[in-house]
Formats: C-alpha cells, structure tokens, sequence
C-alpha cells in the first residue's frame, strides 16, 4: 500500500478491524519510511450488478440511488443511518444470491419492502406508494389493512404492483 504521505510503497499494518459485520476491514498502516499513519479499507468487489428495468431498459445497480429514495421513506421517522446501511447490504446480498448478473428492478423492489415491513411500517407505506402506484385511496387502504393482518406484502389489487423503482 502507497503512503499517502511520501509515495513509499513499503508500509506495515499496525491494527485490523472488522466493519460492517465483517464485510469489510478497516487497516491502520505505518509507513517504513517517514514513519507516518493511515488509514485504509478493505472490501470485497462484488460483480456488478445490472437492472433490468420495467420497460426492458438496463443499468448499474446504484446502491446510493437506493439510499436515497429510502431516505425519502424515512423521512422524520426514527430510523438511523446504520439501520439503513443494513437494509442496504441485506437487499444487495439477496440480489446477489439469485446468482444472476442481471436483476429485475421489481425483485428489488420487493426486497426493499420485505426489509421495510420489518423496520419500519409507515416507511413501508411510503415506499410501497411510490412503488406499487397506488390509484386511490382503496388501494391504499387495502395495503394497510394487509400490513396489519400480516399479509404478505402485493396484497392490493390488480391495480398496483408495477414493480416501479
């Protein structure tokens, strides 16, 4: 690793730390040279992901695409950026595990929802809105009305669930 500092490629780790529950590692190195610490992180590079949207478009899964439009769900809700750094990951690990370089824009989508329904209700609500475009109030209420029963998430009617993100 190059010192930041004076370009010496000969620096030694000094400290080691898990982060993010193990998916990456935080290193502090001291350069053989001028003696100075730093820090770097290391993190495995997944493949990229490709999604593939509603009308047959395809691009880059952009996690922070992701985050923001969370951060419009959560909006003055008690949720912190931690909790939405692990919804993050567990969404991207399920898209990983389909084991497909490609990926429907809906089953993220659906990820995202399973997470929220568990996080956080009215984040939930919000999301699954925009999402499912809901017509009218009806569907709406049917979409609360099956989070309170615990219905499985897609318990409106025909009139939503595009699997819009």
């Amino acid at each position: 690793m190059k010192c930041p500092y004076c370009q010496t490629r000969d620096s030694r780790v000094i400290d080691s730390r898990e982060l993010s529950g193990g998916d990456s590692i935080r290193r502090r190195r001291e350069c053989a040279n001028c003696g100075r610490r730093f820090t770097t992180y290391e993190r495995v590079e997944t493949a990229g992901l490709v999604v593939v949207k509603k009308d047959g478009r395809r691009q880059e899964f952009d996690p922070g695409k992701l985050r923001q439009k969370l951060r419009v769900a959560l909006t003055k809700r008690p949720v912190g950026e931690r909790e939405i750094d692990a919804l993050l990951q567990r969404v991207e690990a399920a898209l990983l595990a389909m084991g497909t370089p490609e990926v429907p824009s809906s089953a993220i989508g659906e990820a995202v929802l399973r997470e929220l329904q568990e996080l956080d209700q009215v984040a939930y609500i919000r999301f699954a809105s925009v999402y499912r475009q809901f017509g009218d109030l009806d569907d709406l209420r049917r979409e609360v009305e099956g989070l309170a029963d615990g219905r499985p998430e897609g318990a409106i009617g025909s009139s939503g669930a595009s699997g819009r993100l």
